[in-house]
């Protein structure tokens, strides 16, 4: 990785309150990612990490209450998700949704008029950058022809979201709990996955989300954040994964502030 005093920030996120139905969540995140980092958010259930992420994809549910979000300079805490997207931002969800009559050719086509602001975009020139991406990735092309996630298994709805982060070639990647319900074989499928994309473009970060240490094997932070009860408490390096993977999350609890 470049020098990080060198990489632009791309991600900022300044002292964010967010509630959802009328229940405070997150109480004043902090958290900076540069261009070409791999960032991990790390907390148990309930500490607010989806919150986190569906706040970035502009989740009307989820309501900022104070802070502000800024992307690449700019300020899009009121930004709408079209925009956001528009803009290179990119969610890959927890639990991707099935879409029945959309084929993942079309939905991807249809992103990417949004991602390029081109209405008519060439559906060959989609399908062609699909068919070198499936083949980059290890997927079988007729995977494109498929519905969107209909009858997918969990690692080809985890597999699909790496396929789309490689097309939509976003500046920033949030990647919610990419590792959820995954066998070992589909972890690591999904980690040489993210990992041929950032090959192919470096200068994208990332923000990984999870519970776990173990997607953290195939996919290298270069910052660790830990989240509890709706704030980071702690960050720093890669041995903060490795001592939650042992003493767990309680031993960052002394950290909050009261």
């Amino acid at each position: 990785m470049t020098d990080a005093t060198r990489l632009p920030l791309a991600l900022d996120i300044e002292d964010l309150h967010v509630e959802a139905d009328g229940n405070p969540i997150l109480r004043g995140l902090n958290l900076q990612a540069r261009s070409g980092e791999i960032h991990a958010l790390m907390g148990p259930n309930g500490s607010g990490k989806s919150t986190l992420a569906n706040t970035l994809l502009a989740n009307p549910a989820y309501v900022v209450t104070a802070g502000r979000i800024r992307f690449l300079g700019e300020d899009i805490t009121d930004l709408p998700t079209d925009e956001r997207a528009a803009r290179g931002l990119f969610l890959g969800f927890q639990h991707p949704e099935a879409i029945s009559g959309v084929s993942v050719l079309n939905f991807l086509r249809q992103a990417l008029a949004v991602r390029k602001g081109i209405s008519d975009l060439s559906i060959l020139e989609v399908r062609m950058a699909l068919m070198d991406w499936t083949k980059r990735l290890g997927m079988d092309d007729r995977f494109t022809q498929r519905y969107l996630n209909e009858g997918f298994s969990g690692g080809e709805r985890k597999r699909n979201e790496i396929l789309q982060m490689a097309m939509m070639e976003p500046e920033f990647a949030v990647l919610d709990e990419t590792d959820s319900g995954l066998d070992i074989d589909a972890l690591r499928a999904v980690g040489e996955g993210v990992n041929i994309v950032r090959a192919a473009r470096p200068e994208m970060g990332i923000l990984l989300i999870t519970h776990y240490q173990r997607i953290l094997e195939h996919l290298t932070p270069d910052v660790v954040h830990i989240l509890l009860d709706g704030r980071i408490v702690q960050t720093g390096g890669v041995e903060l994964a490795r001592r939650l993977e042992s003493d767990g999350f309680d031993s960052f609890r002394e950290a909050i502030e009261v």
